[in-house]
């Protein structure tokens, strides 16, 4: 009888696997480092946007496995987006289109952050390189270094705009990963950095790739779609990321339900999360749902009236997606009102800061009240004088703004 019933149990085993199989199931894999209780524990502050939590925790993981290039470049990703965050450059409102391809834009560095990451990066970097050079084939060693160098290439053309740069280390990025996936095509989290490659080559237009020195080089959208989602389906470590920058892509090519599904998926699993809750509000604006974006907006300023309800809410970010939101209707008054909250808020980045107040000149131009236009625009001027919205700033000062 024991044997008969192993055998039904060894049978039944089998019958899963092979369905598991014809469904196309496999195991992902994975440093076992991500799976650590304190890893766990640092990321679910880092997706709440508690920054300083997660770098605290990760600072202790790297603390934990010293010389592990995966423990430096978690540090790295954590230290990387809090100083992103604080730039005001992870909003999507400026990635939206390819403007922030061109142009002159203003951001202000903390130089000793700026030093921590390229030092973080350099650290990450050295350490697998001491173990890929005793085996090449080490593919935890391979992912952390495509990864810290992603990283790296993140903060480089974000925060420096420093694109050619930038794109160079983004090559190596690529490089390793794809080499991670060609000796184990189910280490999944390998295909965030592979599969936006592939998306952003595909999508650059000819005239920046020749600046950048990619003419030649070609990238797939699509197939850099299905890697983000599969990297978004079964990644360990990049799970939300893929999914960010999969809602990001379907709203530059204005899929805007589908990118809604995507970060309403997100939200639920980190309601308290500010950006997923802005996120929202800013593609139903890029929708067209009118005074609904309006309220959305709305919706998300009321909730950070809630104590504890966000960790950190960078409320420049909504009250800039409301003066849009608001413009777009035509509610000029109000508009130039939540531009003007939006750009006088303290420690905002200076890029948002002009973006805002000439926008909110250009609302109050439009209401007929030249003399609060004059004033934004000069706020503008002296924001970032060096910057092509200041350039157009000093255009609106001599000719009122009638509107497109």
């Amino acid at each position: 009888m024991k044997t008969v019933s192993s055998g039904l149990r060894n049978c039944g085993w089998a019958f899963v696997l092979l369905a598991a199989a014809s469904l196309g199931w496999s195991e992902v894999h994975t440093n076992p480092m991500n799976r650590e209780p304190l890893v766990r524990e640092a990321f679910q502050h880092f997706y709440n946007l508690d920054y300083p939590g997660a770098v605290e925790r990760f600072e202790r993981v790297q603390a934990a496995h010293p010389g592990d290039p995966q423990a430096t470049a978690l540090l790295l990703e954590a230290v990387v987006f809090q100083e992103l965050y604080r730039l005001d450059l992870l909003d999507t409102t400026f990635y939206a289109n390819d403007g922030f391809l061109s142009g002159r834009h203003a951001t202000t560095e903390d130089p000793k952050t700026r030093d921590r990451i390229l030092r973080l990066a350099d650290e990450a970097v050295r350490e697998a390189n001491a173990r890929i050079g005793k085996n090449p084939n080490d593919i935890d060693a391979l992912y952390a270094r495509g990864w810290a160098r992603a990283l790296q290439c993140a903060y480089i053309a974000m925060a420096e705009r420093g694109f050619r740069a930038g794109f160079g280390v983004a090559t190596k990025a690529k490089d390793d990963e794809m080499r991670v996936l060609e000796l184990d095509p189910n280490y999944a989290d390998a295909k965030l950095v592979a599969g936006v490659y592939e998306y952003v080559v595909g999508a650059l237009p000819w005239p920046f790739k020749l600046v950048i020195g990619f003419a030649g080089i070609t990238g797939s959208k699509s197939k850099g779609m299905e890697m983000l989602t599969d990297a978004g389906n079964r990644g360990v470590t990049t799970s939300i990321e893929a999914r960010t920058v999969i809602a990001l892509f379907l709203r530059r090519e204005g899929k805007y339900q589908q990118a809604i599904q995507v970060v309403r998926g997100l939200k639920k699993q980190y309601p308290h999360n500010f950006l997923f809750c802005l996120e929202e509000a800013n593609l139903r604006k890029d929708a067209g749902e009118g005074m609904d974006a309006v309220a959305a907006y709305r919706e998300v300023l009321a909730d950070d009236g809630r104590p504890g309800y966000f960790a950190d809410a960078r409320l420049e970010l909504a009250d800039f997606g409301l003066g849009d939101a608001l413009r777009g209707q035509r509610h000029f008054d109000e508009a130039a009102q939540a531009y003007e909250q939006a750009g006088w808020t303290k420690d905002i980045g200076p890029e948002l800061k002009i973006r805002s107040l000439l926008a909110a000149g250009e609302c109050r131009d439009m209401n007929g009240e030249r003399s609060l236009a004059i004033r934004d625009y000069q706020a503008a001027i002296e924001a970032g004088p060096g910057t092509a919205r200041a350039d157009t700033a000093r255009k609106r000062l001599r000719s009122p703004y009638k509107g497109k």
